[in-house]
């Protein structure tokens, strides 16, 4: 008896986290449908309708560089102003990096130490639209990781007579390997 209290004991308190392996592809349509929403594009300026004054991401794609998060992206912006029905303005194109360490606070994940380089070219404009990218991604960028864990973790199963609920979640830590996110998560879930 006295055994059998120490093994529940033991277990109580070796509660092992769980680790949830988020592959790049499914990052990249993540992506793809929940930020560059509009037309495969995400306006960080303005909108489709703006002429002379809007910046715009596109094309998508993830990957992890020396343990972090790399979005690469195709920028294209223009900074202007209308002058007798024409648009004065000076804008470039480029290929983005924005590498990003992800960090998890209050049920979601958001992005910290962004930096954001150009892969193809160089200019003052692309020097300053680097800087306004990383601020925007830092202040901007979230995901409710919580509430699709609840919705995946207590989605009953077909036919199933049970209700699940989770009443703990906690992601302990984060990691960006070569093939995927890594969150390390603690969850409690009570069946009923």
């Amino acid at each position: 008896m006295i055994r059998l209290a120490l093994l529940i004991a033991l277990l109580a308190t070796a509660a092992p986290a769980t680790e949830l392996q988020v592959q790049h592809s499914v990052v990249k349509r993540l992506v793809s449908e929940q930020v560059f929403t509009d037309d495969g594009r995400k306006y960080v300026k303005a909108n489709r309708l703006a002429k002379c004054s809007y910046a715009y991401l596109e094309n998508p794609d993830i990957s992890a560089e020396n343990g972090r998060l790399k979005i690469r992206a195709r920028f294209t912006g223009k900074s202007g102003s209308s002058f007798f029905g024409s648009c004065l303005s000076i804008g470039d194109s480029f290929q983005a990096s924005i590498l990003a360490t992800p960090y998890y606070k209050d049920g979601s994940i958001f992005l910290k130490d962004v930096v954001v380089r150009s892969e193809d070219k160089d200019s003052y404009y692309i020097r300053k639209v680097r800087t306004a990218m990383a601020q925007a991604f830092t202040q901007q960028f979230s995901y409710r990781v919580i509430d699709d864990a609840k919705r995946m973790l207590e989605t009953p199963a077909p036919k199933s007579p049970f209700q699940q609920q989770m009443t703990y979640f906690d992601v302990k830590q984060i990691r960006v390997t070569d093939q995927a996110i890594v969150l390390v998560v603690e969850f409690t879930m009570v069946v009923k």
